[in-house]
């Protein structure tokens, strides 16, 4: 099992940026892809960004390609997401996920934390 807390979302002007941060704790943080998630209101939730179990390879949502950055630290248990640029459309709970290498779902979620962008 993996616990996953996320921090860092808040109010901010469109054009502004936040950094989303995932703290790890339980199995190995290393052995999971990590991903990032949101949830607009009313809509389903939605990939946004993958890291893999290194950092070597993301992925990233069309929408958010060229705005928002996937990072981890496995030495600090932690993914971030840095989002720059951002735009109302944004506005949505976010959510980290964790993947266990052996696994093709994400098993793991945080709580969410809400990120909502002003005009």
């Amino acid at each position: 099992q993996v616990q996953l807390v996320e921090s860092g979302g808040g109010l901010v002007q469109a054009g502004g940026s936040l950094r989303l941060s995932c703290a790890a704790s339980g199995q190995t943080f290393s052995d999971n892809n990590m991903g990032w998630f949101r949830q607009a209101p009313g809509k389903e939730r939605v990939f946004v960004a993958t890291i893999s179990r290194s950092g070597a390879v993301t992925n990233y949502a069309d929408s958010v390609k060229g705005r928002f950055t996937v990072s981890r630290d496995n030495a600090k248990n932690t993914v971030y997401l840095q989002m720059n640029n951002l735009k109302p459309e944004d506005t949505a709970v976010y959510y980290c996920a964790g993947r266990p290498y052996s696994s093709y779902e994400f098993r793991y979620w945080g709580q969410g934390t809400q990120v909502t962008v002003s005009s």
